[in-house]
């Protein structure tokens, strides 16, 4: 009786320990522990560094794609993955931008496009947190799921950049006006979120 006592105790312990280590939270580690990586590839003055980094931001699009699929596929949807996945999604494109940035593939006018992207991460988030407290939810959109899409391929071509214009010249100028149209995108998601949170607020106001 006592061995089975033991047993029952261990049981939820080591269930939540299959959760922490299953595969689909393994990729959504993988898309964190990318992100020094990536930026490692802007001090590379090579091309190499440049394709390096294309292709790790790829690698962390294709988990992000898969870590969702497997977790409802396989049923091992957990607390942690849905607290970390979205964390992860936004630090690496975050981390994409500001390098991107800082290493003038995005300058001038093509700033705001990266200003409005970041800030409406953050708007949003917030506005997940607070209404998460109400227990209100917060679906996404089949607009923000393509917004994702244009933002993330933008993200890639402008991270081959200067190494992809010496294979097709309009690699970076195709990748700026993809992330002017992810922008013109978050505007109008960002917007329809905050309409949202707004009526709430009205509402349990009233």
């Amino acid at each position: 009786m006592a061995e089975q006592g033991l047993k029952a105790r261990r049981r939820p312990r080591d269930q939540r320990r299959g959760k922490f280590v299953s595969l689909p939270n393994l990729l959504t580690y993988f898309r964190i522990l990318a992100i020094p990586a990536l930026v490692a590839c802007f001090f590379v003055a090579a091309d190499w560094g440049r394709w390096t980094a294309m292709w790790i931001f790829i690698a962390a699009g294709v988990s992000d794609f898969l870590d969702g699929y497997l977790a409802r596929a396989w049923k091992q949807q957990s607390v942690i993955g849905r607290m970390l996945d979205p964390i992860a999604d936004k630090l690496i494109v975050a981390a994409a931008l500001l390098m991107l940035a800082a290493d003038q593939t995005i300058a001038g006018w093509s700033l705001w496009a990266g200003v409005i992207i970041l800030c409406r991460e953050i708007l949003v988030s917030g506005l997940r947190e607070f209404l998460g407290t109400l227990a209100v939810p917060v679906p996404v959109t089949a607009l923000a799921k393509w917004k994702t899409v244009v933002q993330m391929v933008a993200i890639g071509f402008l991270l081959a950049g200067s190494a992809g214009d010496k294979i097709w010249p309009y690699t970076t100028v195709f990748g700026l006006t993809l992330l002017w149209i992810a922008a013109i995108f978050t505007l109008y998601t960002g917007y329809d979120y905050l309409r949202a949170a707004i009526a709430h607020l009205v509402t349990e106001k009233d």
